[in-house]
């Protein structure tokens, strides 16, 4: 029987998700093991082994593929744990990085922090000036050798870089995009004079016009690319060891994943690994219920993620700032806070009460674990307000203390503001909640949408006990919490039902529309790249699709709008849809009546994506159906509401249910991995998948 399994390695839990081709699945969680998180994944194999009855041996002698998600790259530029880089230039660039077309100083902040300009600074530089090197080469933008590439002098600059301790190599020479000889030389001196340095290339890495970000992009990629190759190795090395002969993939910011040994070559396209498995797996069971819109929230133990899918498809970005730094990363655009379950609640100086965003994480954790954590945590709160069964936790493995989390909260929160335990937990329940529908409600409205055409899945461990709540004011048609097997490990399942997503682009600016055969030969270019990287992925496929799109922009604006581009050549009726397309899109961005065709168009940039279908899909059975009313398990008080205060609640365990039955709020459904509060004035539904859909009723 043949497997694939998805494992998200999360800040404070790893999930596993498993599925075989008759449409058996099990799913299991277990914490994290910071900061080797390789011993998290080996972990929660043996627990998923477990769930299935079966050895670890025999999971992984009969599993067809792995997909990982990692926080190993992203970890690693957030804290700064990454390989020293040299980097090569183009003579007189070096400084190009540091003055970061002088929006380095508010790139990635909100506008309240950039209008307090005082408090504003630049990032740390990506390469202090001693691993610099400028080299005398110059090629212009028509593509164009102007000077040659002086290779006494590369080699030369090479050994010095190497001698003041750079464990990797990032080359971005000027116009590299369009004529990539001098680069690709570069890398072949490299290798001559440093085999087995890390090396990347911007023409590899990013080849898009603007020589910053394509800097930039290239220069963390090679920070990170020695990490994740040095933490994918061992890992499948390990896992070849115990019997595993697929594939181990990793996930892509992309939505897509990656063949493990191609990955580090392209790192920093994993940096939003752990954050689209939700997405995706969203996008499935979207496909499944009939939902065409859907808001993913996920909130896990250390943050709080949303991100869209519009018409079937994840709403995707073609850059991302990180540390203040411009990326060229095509990626889903997923939004995060840190306001998970393991948020820590304080006091600033002003007295006044907030939430996140730093994390308790998986150690110390919360402190009602009783692991040494003694401050107050969102999770604490949902125990000590009565939503969480302290003897139920992850299916009763782990039991919690409320006198733990009481202590916490009474030290940290309720004596410094004169408050009762009860009260500062409520407060402490009502931001979370607030600052969480805050996140979802900028999500959908800046990009154009109404909440009121959506269904919002809620998922993650601490996710289904919020949903509700955060979800109330938004005026979304339905709330699905996705229960059964998925249930608080829906991103491993999502990562599960994946496929390999490979993305090429290519800039070549020119006014619109330009020679159609230009246009198709551009498009041909980028798919015969793709055709060679996916043959490298050592997978067959159910079937390629490719999928195109253009940057496109009103003559001299400064940025683009990524449009839709039939697959395959095009005639001139085609681009003039192109152009209509593109109009429609800008409309929907920025307002009706905000575009300016008088201007004329341009092209910027040609991009194409090549999703490889994964032979076998994560199929959820559908359960039975029950046509008596659920009987609760048993009542408890449950403070899920301000404006009502402490109540009985009904307790149902979520094994018991069935499709077609109804629960009332004020109610707790209990499942093994996760808790489900249902306020006064909600109605959870279990539908034919076993997901539990919450609507509201009219006051």
């Amino acid at each position: 029987m043949a497997y694939v399994i998805g494992i998200d390695i999360g800040g404070t839990f790893t999930d596993a998700f498993a599925a075989d081709e008759a449409g058996r699945v099990a799913a299991t969680k277990t914490p994290s093991t910071p900061p080797d998180f390789s011993r998290g994944f080996l972990a929660v194999l043996d627990e998923l082994a477990g769930a299935l009855e079966i050895e670890t041996a025999e999971l992984l002698a009969d599993t067809h593929y792995i997909v990982h998600g990692t926080t190993s790259t992203l970890n690693a530029l957030v804290t700064g744990d990454v390989a020293t880089v040299g980097f090569l230039t183009t003579r007189g660039h070096a400084d190009s990085i540091a003055i970061m077309n002088l929006e380095g100083r508010y790139a990635g902040l909100g506008s309240d922090q950039v209008q307090d300009m005082v408090l504003t600074n630049k990032p740390k530089p990506l390469v202090p000036p001693q691993l610099i090197r400028e080299l005398d080469e110059r090629i212009d933008h028509k593509g164009h050798e102007v000077v040659a590439l002086d290779e006494a002098a590369t080699r030369i600059a090479i050994r010095e870089l190497v001698a003041a301790g750079a464990q990797a190599i990032a080359v971005s020479l000027l116009w590299s995009f369009r004529n990539d000889a001098h680069e690709r030389r570069v890398g072949e001196l490299i290798a001559e004079e440093a085999p087995g340095l890390y090396v990347a290339l911007s023409c590899d890495v990013s080849p898009r016009i603007r020589e910053y970000a394509r800097s930039a992009t290239t220069i963390m990629n090679t920070q990170v690319g020695p990490r994740l190759r040095d933490y994918l190795r061992p890992l499948e090395a390990e896992l070849r060891s115990l019997g595993f002969g697929g594939s181990l993939l990793v996930m892509q910011g992309s939505g897509g994943c990656v063949d493990s040994g191609d990955a580090p070559s392209r790192a920093i396209t994993t940096i939003g690994s752990v954050l689209t498995g939700g997405v995706v797996g969203c996008t499935r069971l979207a496909d499944a219920l009939g939902h065409r819109n859907v808001i993913s929230t996920d909130m896990g133990g250390t943050t709080f993620l949303a991100g869209l899918v519009v018409d079937g498809e994840p709403v995707a970005t073609t850059s991302t700032v990180l540390n203040q730094y411009q990326l060229n990363v095509p990626m889903v655009d997923v939004h995060t806070i840190g306001a998970g379950g393991g948020a820590i609640a304080w006091v600033d100086p002003g007295r006044n009460l907030r939430v996140g965003p730093r994390s308790a994480g998986a150690r110390p954790g919360p402190a009602c674990y009783g692991e040494g954590g003694t401050e107050p945590t969102v999770s604490d709160v949902d125990l000590l307000l009565g939503i969480i069964n302290p003897d139920n936790f992850l299916g009763g493995r782990k039991k919690l203390s409320k006198d733990l989390a009481a202590e916490a909260v009474r030290t940290h929160i309720a004596e410094p503001l004169g408050l009762s335990v009860d009260d500062a937990a409520a407060a402490i329940y009502a931001i979370q909640n607030a600052q969480t529908a805050d996140l979802v409600r900028k999500v959908v409205v800046t990009s154009g949408q109404d909440p009121r055409d959506f269904a919002l899945y809620a998922f993650g461990g601490a996710g289904p006990m919020h949903c509700a709540s955060y979800a109330a004011d938004l005026d979304v048609a339905e709330v699905v919490v996705p229960l059964g097997p998925t249930a608080a490990v829906f991103s491993a399942y999502g990562l599960a039902a994946s496929d390999i997503v490979l993305t090429a682009e290519m800039s070549l600016p020119s006014n619109f529309p330009n020679p159609v055969e230009d246009f198709n030969a551009a498009f041909a270019q980028l798919r015969s790249e793709l055709d060679g990287r996916l043959g490298v992925q050592k997978l067959a496929f159910g079937n390629v699709i490719y999928r195109n799109e253009a940057d496109l922009r009103y003559t001299m604006q400064l940025a683009e709008v990524p449009t839709p581009v039939p697959a395959g050549a095009i005639d001139t009726t085609g681009l003039e849809d192109v152009s209509t397309a593109f109009g429609e899109l800008y409309e929907r961005l920025y307002g009706k009546g905000s575009g300016f065709a008088e201007a004329g168009l341009q092209l910027i940039t040609y991009r194409t994506q090549a999703v490889g279908e994964l032979p076998i899909r994560p199929r959820l059975a559908e359960v039975g159906v029950a046509t008596d009313a659920p009987v609760p398990s048993s009542t408890r008080q449950v403070f899920l509401d301000a404006r009502r205060g402490w109540q009985r609640a009904d307790i149902f365990d979520y094994r018991a249910l069935g499709a077609g039955q109804e629960i009332k709020g004020p109610a707790v459904v209990e499942a093994p991995t996760t808790t489900v509060a249902l306020p006064e004035g909600c109605i959870g539904r279990v539908d034919r998948l076993g997901n539990l859909v919450i609507s509201y009723t009219k006051a």
